[in-house]
């Protein structure tokens, strides 16, 4: 979405994405249809440059003019070889465009100067002080760039730019397409927003240039200036400072560099916004290929390191490493850079935004050394942290359906990038304080910080993004304030410095969060606050006054603009008596008149249009002029004129005193929007100097909400927290089998609600390699898909779908699923599994874990064994943890050199003298595939599967089992128990968090509102004393002491209320309450909130044991509070029940208030 400002603007828009494989001297060939553009003025010297290209960087340019017989004449600015090669960038992206109409348009082109305008058509000339010739300037200054320029209600482009607009932005040349013209296309302003839109969506970007308003002489030119830039994750902000909306901000769209260096790939991410830049190394091949498909970005820079692979070849991708790299990037735009990988980037980026050397990017790179390796793509696509279609998505079950955008996209940088061992158990030991907290939390609002930096550096924000901003402010100054928050924010510190690269110390943090807030309290209107009223007459319609006047009050407050605002004021006043004056005695002696139909008619309107206040009337001239009343005012009136000068109707009327008190107020109000409009810019500058604080808050709040989040996820789904262990040295160890140990109980598929039952548990104690073998359908494959999402959770800091865990802190975690073949690779399925492996064979350590699924099943039997067992021994001598499962039985039979490899599968057992899977883990091996039965649950025809029976019984006889009561199972290890499956209990379902709302903190409605004190003090005295009968009654000695917490407007419930019985009061905005009880205390404020007029209600709750005593509460207090004088919304409910309406005293007791 962009703001799209009111003055007349040129924008200019650049594609990012380039490679340039053509040489110059093919782009610059003649252009077909007899257009002989550099037939004349280009002639390749020996040095290999070429003559008579020229670009107007200065005030000098070639003369020219419309006519077709003039040639244009030449000056001394010759395009230089980096404008030679933004003209070979633009003739391969023309080349691209595939429409009738564009490619008609391309014919015209020349490629002379940057602009591709020929002299010699109609409206080519470059004539110093024309149009294009100042459009030629800003060209130079962005050559990768399409102009637009903003002509009366159009935004017109003329040259290669035009081309560009009808490609891309579905725009229709203007003329047609006659062969005499430049081309040229434009928008209508209205749909600036779409085009722009529709240019960013095919990657370009996006400059404006602003046209500097105001009186001018005949015949000179208007001054320009370039007021921003959108590119594809970085949207147009000019203008926004005066809008009264928000602005939806993207993601934020590096540019890309992929270098190698001896340690692996290398992808260096640079933010132009931001100003920031990482670089990661060691990367393997398949890691660096997830970050490509879950990063969008917006240029593409290969380093032709990447060209040496080990093959020894040219020709990159060709053999063995490399291949899958090649395969990602082969079908994008990308261009090719040498010399020192990431200086050579910042170049680019520079020179792609037009910035200066002067430009700092800041190094936010994270150590690599003590944390786990990025994902490898299939491990991330095989548990759904990238979507992949028929998967379960990780990401879904992590957090509640309604906690999307910022906190669920750093849930999902972090799965792809697992932290530290440090943060990751920082962030658990959080996890854990936050599922145990007990008072209310802030709604935690979320700011993107590309958003913040890009709306302050610009001076864009608003009154509305400053209120958020200090939203977040207050929230961060909140947790600190609050006991039991104040640990959750110390311990945050660390994992937003992670994900920022900014390192601030606490009490710096929160003395600048104190002082920013500070500031914006001071010079903005908050919610609730009004000390800037629309101003009002009795004779002016009220639609005028706040029209003119909303779009500067309530932004600063009033003590900042009195001057102007009394003046406002005293222009409101005076326009009031001048209509009340000239208008009203007319009005009177229209009413007088009682007259049948026909008779006059007059009115005060507001003409919108013409933001003017004027008399609309007709007949009401009398026929003889007696000097009665109203007629020395009719003859004052005259014609209402527009902005042009023009007759606006024959009913519409004004007089000269009105007009100049209308002038005057428009004067008025225009020195105050201005003056409002230059304090917000002066505070954006002003806070810019805290833009790291604020950053480094925004994020902070990102990190809170989505930690919080999945902690209510987890305890509603029954999950558990992880110990995590770091693997000790074998050097320091008496038993190296101690040294690795992963112990999953109580596991079930991720996927799985517990709650709504049906799921097997397992449990996994893994201390070396296991070879598990099981039958179709048995659960091999979701079992390893469980074990590799609970590993990676937990080595993320994060709850796992068990009953317990413990988790070793892994170097990396590499599971392989099935395999297809990739024909644009000219691979077979089992040449990519083979590539697959032999990334995970290089990338194996001790402390890996590697979950490979059925094994080498893409060719045939006898060699896909013997490969199967000699990839066994490898893992098993490396010394990870992990799982093999394979339907290669033979593997058994071959003579394995194998020292910890444990023999592991998934039972059956027969049910009616039918083999069923029980998807319980146990010792031994299968042999029982349950091929058979399979195909006939899929409908394969009864015909083939007895040929198929029979085929087996004649070839492989030998191989039965003795008999058909004994199970399938072979126990190799016969001391060892037998896990089987738990039933699974469900927890009760909980809602997801509610979502932000307004703060209303400082309401000057606060005396109105109801005394929370005074509620929680009868509350409180009501139920504790109900609590203590039914606790005598019960012979129960331990009696449950009743304490209130508050919910504020802009707070929710924490996630300790999740699966427990509440009971709570509703504070309504119409000084009503109202009583209930739940078990999803979150879900019912939520649902509460969502009502028309209660999105500002505040709550007070206290937790019960069971639901039974909760409804007991929930009546007592129904019938009891409107004996205290308080209001009921819902006091007919009390009548539900039959207990609750005793009488008993309840008098205030200081013993029972606690």
């Amino acid at each position: 979405m962009y703001w799209l400002a009111s003055r007349n603007v040129m924008v200019m828009v650049s594609l990012p994405k380039w490679r340039a494989s053509f040489t110059l001297l093919t782009l610059l060939r003649s252009p077909p249809c007899g257009y002989c553009s550099f037939s004349r003025s280009l002639r390749p010297l020996p040095s290999g440059r070429i003559e008579g290209v020229y670009c107007f960087k200065d005030a000098k340019a070639s003369k020219g003019n419309t006519r077709a017989t003039r040639k244009p004449k030449t000056t001394n600015d010759a395009l230089g070889e980096k404008d030679l090669t933004h003209l070979v960038w633009w003739k391969e992206k023309l080349e691209n465009c595939r429409k009738p109409s564009t490619l008609q348009l391309i014919k015209r082109l020349v490629y002379t100067n940057l602009m591709g305008l020929d002299a010699s058509l109609r409206n080519g000339s470059l004539k110093e002080g024309n149009l294009n010739w100042e459009m030629l300037r800003f060209k130079s200054k962005f050559p990768r760039e399409v102009l637009l320029c903003r002509v009366g209600d159009f935004y017109e482009a003329v040259g290669i730019d035009a081309c560009i607009l009808v490609e891309y932005a579905g725009l229709n040349p203007f003329g047609g397409l006659r062969s005499d013209s430049v081309p040229k296309a434009g928008c209508p302003v209205v749909n600036l927003r779409q085009t722009l839109d529709d240019l960013t969506r095919n990657g370009y970007s996006v400059c404006i240039v602003e046209e500097v308003q105001g009186p001018v002489q005949a015949r000179s030119r208007k001054d320009r200036f370039i007021s921003g830039h959108a590119h594809p994750g970085s949207p147009y902000v000019f203008g926004l400072v005066g809008a009264d909306h928000d602005l939806d901000f993207p993601e934020p769209m590096p540019v890309v560099g992929i270098s190698h260096s001896a340690r692996g790939y290398c992808m260096t991410s640079v933010l132009e916004t931001m100003r920031t830049y990482s670089s990661e190394d060691g990367l393997t091949e398949e890691a660096l290929v997830a970050k490509l498909r879950t990063c969008q970005y917006h240029h593409l820079f290969l380093h032709k390191s990447l060209k040496h692979n080990p093959s020894g070849t040219s020709r990159w991708g060709e053999f063995g490493k490399g291949g899958l790299v090649w395969g990602e990037c082969s079908s994008r735009q990308f261009e090719w850079v040498e010399g020192d990988p990431i200086p050579e980037i910042l170049l680019k980026v520079r020179e792609l935004y037009g910035m200066g050397d002067e430009v700092i990017f800041r190094n936010v790179t994270v150590p690599s050394e003590s944390r786990p390796r990025p994902l490898h793509l299939g491990t991330a696509t095989q548990i759904g942290v990238i979507p992949t279609e028929g998967i379960p998505s990780l990401l879904k079950v992590l957090l509640p359906s309604t906690c999307t955008g910022l906190p669920a996209l750093y849930i999902r940088d972090l799965l792809l990038n697992p932290p530290p061992y440090e943060i990751a158990s920082t962030i658990q030991a959080t996890c854990k304080v936050m599922s145990n907290v007990t008072c209310s939390i802030p709604d935690f609002t979320c700011i993107s910080a590309a958003k913040i930096v890009k709306l302050l550096e610009q001076r864009e924000a608003n009154h509305l993004e400053f209120c958020r901003i200090r939203n977040v402010l207050e929230e961060v100054l909140q947790m600190y304030s609050n006991p039991e928050l104040n640990g959750i924010l110390k311990s945050l510190m660390d994992p937003t410095w992670v994900a920022t690269g900014l390192k601030i110390d606490f009490e710096t943090l929160v003395s600048e969060c104190k002082l920013a807030s500070g500031r914006i309290c001071e010079m903005i209107c908050l919610d609730g606050e009004n000390d800037c009223k629309i101003s009002f007459s009795s004779v002016i319609p009220s639609e005028f006054f706040e029209d003119m006047e909303s779009s500067w009050k309530g932004r600063i407050k009033r003590v900042h603009i009195q001057e102007e605002f009394a003046e406002v004021e005293r222009a409101a006043h005076a326009l009031s008596l001048a209509v009340n004056e000239d208008f009203l005695p007319i009005i009177s002696r229209i009413k007088a008149t009682a007259a049948p139909l026909g008779g006059p008619k007059g009115e005060i309107v507001y003409a919108r249009e013409h933001e003017a206040v004027w008399f609309k009337g007709k007949r009401f001239a009398p026929a003889v002029w007696a000097g009665t009343p109203g007629e020395e005012q009719i003859k004052q009136l005259k014609a209402a004129i527009d902005s042009k000068g023009r007759k606006v109707g024959e009913e519409w009327f004004t007089t000269l005193k009105v007009e100049d008190a209308l002038a005057k107020y428009h004067e008025a109000g225009e020195k105050a929007k201005v003056r409002v409009l230059q304090l917000l810019r002066e505070l954006s500058a002003e806070l810019q100097s805290k833009i790291n604080v604020l950053v480094f808050a925004s994020m902070l709040l990102v990190i809170t909400k989505a930690l919080f989040a999945h902690v209510s996820e987890g305890r509603r789904r029954k999950w558990a927290f992880p110990s995590l262990v770091w693997f000790n040295n074998p050097k320091d160890s008496i038993l190296s089998e101690r040294t690795h140990h992963m112990k999953l109980s109580g596991l079930s598929p991720y996927w799985f609600d517990v709650s709504e039952g049906g799921a097997v548990y397992n449990t996994v104690d893994m201390q070396s390699l296991f070879l598990l073998t099981g039958p179709n359908g048995g659960g091999k494959s979701s079992l390893l898909r469980s074990i590799c999402a609970s590993a990676l959770l937990g080595i993320c800091g994060f709850m796992v779908p068990a009953e317990s865990a413990v988790i070793p802190h892994f170097d990396s975690i590499m599971l392989h699923m099935k395999s297809y073949d990739s024909p644009a690779d000219g691979k077979s399925s089992f040449q990519v599994e083979m590539s697959e492996i032999r990334s995970i064979l290089s990338g194996s350590t001790a402390r890996s874990l590697v979950l490979v699924d059925e094994i080498c099943r893409g060719t045939e039997t006898a060699k896909g064994t013997c490969i199967a067992g000699s990839i066994v021994e490898t893992l098993d001598n490396i010394g990870c943890l992990g799982i093999v499962s394979t339907h290669l039985h033979g593997i058994f039979d071959l003579p394995l050199n194998t020292k910890n490899t444990v023999h592991k599968a998934m039972g059956t057992e027969y049910v009616d003298g039918q083999p069923k899977p029980t998807w319980r883990l146990i010792d031994g091996v299968c042999r029982e595939s349950l091929a058979f039965e399979t195909a006939k649950n899929e409908g394969i025809p009864d015909t083939v599967l007895q040929r198929a029976e029979s085929l087996y019984l004649s070839a492989y006889t030998k191989d039965l089992p003795p008999s058909k009561e004994t199970n399938s199972v072979r126990y190799v290890s016969p001391g060892r128990d037998v896990e089987g499956p738990d039933e699974a209990n469900g927890p009760s379902k909980g809602e997801a968090k509610a979502g932000s709302l307004d703060q209303g903190i400082h309401s000057t409605s606060k005396k109105n509102a109801i005394d929370h004190k005074d509620v929680e003090s009868a509350v409180t005295i009501i139920c504790q004393r109900m609590l203590i009968e039914l606790y005598k009654q019960r012979g129960i000695s331990d009696i449950e002491v009743v304490r209130c917490v508050a919910i504020g407007a802009r707070e929710q419930p924490p996630p300790s209320t999740i699966g427990s019985s509440a009971v709570y009061v509703m504070l309504r905005p119409d000084k009503k309450l109202y009583v209930g009880v739940t078990d999803d205390l979150e879900g019912r404020v939520r649902a509460h909130r969502a009502k028309e007029g209660l999105q500002s209600a505040s709550f007070l709750y206290f937790v019960v044991p069971g639901k039974s005593i909760a409804c007991q509460l929930e009546t007592l207090l129904i019938n009891q509070l409107p004996s205290r004088g308080f209001q009921l919304s819902n006091i007919a409910d009390g009548k539900h029940r039959n207990f609750g309406t005793t009488n008993m005293s309840l008098e205030s007791d200081c013993s029972l208030v606690h």
